[in-house]
């Protein structure tokens, strides 16, 4: 490799990773939705690699954004975010199911070749607040009770790891069809979770301090009224 070429390389991944560094910390509160497409997000839809003529798994509708639960995939935004209030107000308007809100998202499909590199924070009916760690990791009080891990597991956000997180509550969620809001507050390397008014998860030392945001098509239709963020209350 010629010297010029190596350097101009190192130059052009040096200035890669630090716009992958870069990012924003919210001054006000605004949507990051804007009620007619997707402008600020960029699907990622594995299945339609090699099937591109299948249906997209996020649309708008109604003014909502509404992720149609498949094919799976994830809707991401294009800006990297950190120190934020973010809030969502959601439903489930058929059935009962699954989806989730991925903060510090960053390199896609980096678990099971699906899962995008983050801190997920679940909405599968009746565990909403639940902490997934995706190749990142963040910890809480009580781990041995609130992170189940089988013999010879880790705690850790690797295949294999003991990656889920129970919440603090039940029974925080509204019934089937009825509006849902999720807070989340992504405060230096902690994150804290509310569901209609109660904190129902806490964890520290993130692995992870700032990324993208993203939410799931994760097998069941779920509608987004609202997708706001906002700079952080003080403590």
């Amino acid at each position: 490799m010629k010297p010029l070429f190596a350097l101009a390389l190192i130059v052009f991944f040096a200035v890669a990773a630090a716009a992958a560094a870069e990012a924003v910390v919210p001054q006000k509160m605004f949507s990051l939705f804007n009620g007619q497409d997707l402008t600020g997000w960029k699907p990622d839809v594995p299945s339609k690699d090699t099937k591109p003529e299948e249906p997209e798994s996020f649309i708008v509708r109604n003014g909502m954004l509404v992720s149609m639960g498949v094919p799976r995939g994830h809707l991401t935004t294009t800006t990297n975010y950190r120190n934020y209030r973010l809030q969502v107000e959601y439903r489930f308007p058929g059935k009962a199911g699954n989806c989730g809100v991925l903060v510090h998202a960053s390199t896609p499909r980096a678990l099971s070749k699906m899962f995008p590199q983050s801190i997920e924070v679940q909405m599968l009916s009746g565990n909403a607040g639940d902490f997934w760690c995706i190749m990142e990791n963040i910890e809480v009080p009580d781990m041995e009770k609130r992170r189940p891990r089988k013999e010879g597991q880790k705690w850790g956000g690797g295949p294999g790891d003991a990656r889920r997180i129970l919440n603090l509550t039940d029974n925080s969620e509204k019934p089937v069809g009825e509006w849902n809001t999720m807070v989340i507050e992504a405060r230096d390397r902690t994150i804290r979770v509310w569901v209609n008014g109660d904190l129902v998860n806490e964890g520290s030392n993130c692995t992870a301090d700032r990324g993208a945001i993203s939410l799931q098509a994760e097998g069941t239709e779920v509608e987004f009224r609202k997708v706001e963020i906002g700079p952080l209350t003080a403590k």
